[in-house]
């Protein structure tokens, strides 16, 4: 179980990164901010002793996408319409605010795993593990992914 000190630390490192997978998933600030919340709580409750950074840092991306599937889940999801309008990051350049935007209009089986390879940095093999697929999955859903951005980029 963590001390107060070191949950404290834990959120203040990766309670942005959590936040930014549960927005990836939903596109809604609001339900991001419900399953990073609840992402956070279970770091909190949790017995796991971590004994690396990464093992700690793997455990909440795990957690924050069980928790988005969990969400996902509720039969009153399948009745709602979302009404917010996601605000994106702004990048410096917009070349890159450009391709940002395309990887998100993305259907989530090739958005997730490009934003999880490319803007948290995550081996396929890493991705793989997540998202509970085999690396080969992984590459095949990468590749499909980028060809879709070429063609949406191509259009633009």
């Amino acid at each position: 179980m963590l001390t107060e000190q070191q949950f404290t630390d834990a959120a203040e490192r990766y309670l942005d990164m959590v936040y930014r997978i549960a927005l990836n998933w939903f596109r809604s600030p609001a339900d991001a901010e419900d399953a990073a919340q609840n992402a956070m709580l279970r770091l909190w409750q949790t017995d796991t002793e971590f004994r690396r950074e990464e093992h700690l840092r793997y455990w909440l991306v795990r957690t924050t996408l069980n928790e988005c599937k969990r969400i996902s889940g509720h039969p009153w999801r399948k009745r709602m319409v979302s009404l917010e309008n996601c605000p994106e990051p702004v990048f410096s350049d917009p070349a890159r605010q450009t391709l940002f935007q395309e990887v998100m209009e993305l259907p989530m089986k090739y958005r997730l795993p490009l934003y999880l390879y490319y803007y948290e940095g995550y081996s396929v093999d890493e991705v793989g593990e997540m998202l509970r697929l085999k690396a080969s999955t992984v590459q095949t859903r990468l590749a499909r992914g980028r060809a879709k951005l070429r063609t949406q980029l191509e259009e633009v």
